[in-house]
């Protein structure tokens, strides 16, 4: 299983990375991660790649081999489109954090429309979510990247509980709770818009 987690910096992508890798281990997979994390403290792209399987070669996900995409931010989601294996799912938060270009005048901000165009490109099995909005009802729009985990958890073969220690052994005592509140919230959703669709 190959997953993509883009965002910029501050986002929480490698937390969220950190999490899916320790999640993946304790499940009994060998794991491989890479982050790269350019210009992050300015609000720069992140991304993180994940691999599970029972034996993994490169940390590198090679283009059109990763099955998962989570993006926290919609535009650094389209930027990895190419990557994603016909099919692939693709959980995407409507947050969006214009790049310097935009800010400054030299790009237009592409709409979500533009975005899924994109994104459809590979796949039709795409989820547009309100995650920050989310998480700020529960408390901390930080805690959007484990929501989003939490919506794609309920589509892999590992037990909430696992995923639920792996979150408190990760995040600091005090942002817990809420984290693991959203990520119940994001698996929840989940679960109910798989119901609607049948």
């Amino acid at each position: 299983m190959d997953f993509l987690i883009a965002g910029v910096g501050g986002q929480g992508v490698i937390l969220a990375s950190d999490i899916l890798a320790e999640v993946g281990l304790e499940a009994g997979y060998e794991v491989k991660k890479s982050d790269v994390l350019g210009m992050s403290q300015r609000g720069g792209s992140v991304v993180s790649q994940v691999r599970l399987a029972e034996v993994v070669h490169s940390p590198l996900i090679p283009r059109g081999e990763a099955g998962y995409l989570i993006g926290l931010e919609k535009l650094e989601a389209a930027r990895w489109a190419e990557y994603l294996i016909p099919g692939a799912l693709v959980l995407v938060d409507r947050t969006s954090i214009p790049p310097p270009s935009v800010s400054l005048g030299q790009a237009p901000y592409p709409s979500d429309g533009e975005i899924e165009k994109i994104l459809r490109e590979r796949t039709e099995n795409i989820y547009m979510l309100d995650a920050r909005g989310m998480a700020e009802g529960l408390g901390s729009t930080r805690a959007s990247n484990v929501l989003l985990l939490g919506y794609l958890s309920h589509f892999l073969p590992i037990a909430e509980a696992l995923w639920q220690e792996c979150i408190a052994r990760s995040v600091p005592a005090r942002y817990r709770e809420v984290n693991q509140r959203a990520f119940a919230k994001g698996r929840l959703e989940a679960a109910n818009l798989e119901r609607r669709e049948r």
